[in-house]
């Protein structure tokens, strides 16, 4: 029976050591929200408009060694968007679009990172908006890493996705005289994320 308690011991410290040893290879990085931008891109009849997210927060957690363990978490105040017209951000705020009184947050969760040339990724993950969950991928690059004149480590990644606003009951349009509708339903999301390494003190 002692035998039996100590190997069963020795199973257990092995177990804690991989664990410790995996969550030591991944870092923690927060979003620069200073130097960073959540935008996207729709068509609007004839022209396309670009607007953006002010109000966000998000973190990745990068294992160097190994790219497929890391993930990526962010989480949106859909509230925070803007377009540059007053009058189409409340209709876009409104329950035609993200009814933002219901649905304050748009979030996103990766599942899985698949290094897919130099630098480059696809990120598999669960995207949420108006309580609808789909699967979209974003293609990341890696922009590279260093360390500023504060002695911060930090990292920079773009992303691209394109998506369907009717995935996610965004599905309010306006049919035009001449033909066609007034909005698009392909949405091309684009991030530009600069972020910084969180102190092991504050990740533990």
């Amino acid at each position: 029976m002692k035998l039996r308690i100590r190997r069963f011991a020795a199973a257990l410290t092995a177990l804690f050591a991989l664990s410790a040893a995996a969550h030591a290879a991944t870092e923690t990085y927060l979003f620069d929200k200073s130097h960073s931008k959540v935008g996207f891109q729709i068509r609007h009849w004839l022209t396309k408009v670009e607007g953006r997210f002010t109000a966000y927060d998000g973190k990745i957690l990068i294992d160097r060694e190994k790219p497929a363990n890391s993930s990526v978490e962010m989480t949106i105040q859909a509230s925070s968007i803007d377009t540059g017209q007053e009058r189409r951000d409340n209709h876009l705020r409104s329950a035609d679009f993200f009814d933002v009184e219901r649905f304050p947050t748009i979030a996103f969760r990766s599942r899985e990172v698949r290094p897919t040339g130099a630098g480059d990724f696809s990120v598999v993950g669960d995207l949420t908006i108006r309580d609808v969950t789909r699967d979209v991928t974003l293609e990341v690059t890696d922009e590279g890493r260093g360390t500023d004149p504060w002695g911060g480590e930090r990292a920079g990644f773009s992303a691209t996705a394109e998506i369907d606003r009717r995935d996610f009951g965004l599905t309010w349009n306006q049919a035009l005289e001449a033909g066609g509708v007034l909005v698009g339903n392909e949405i091309r999301i684009s991030l530009e994320v600069e972020l910084v390494k969180q102190a092991a003190a504050e990740a533990a």
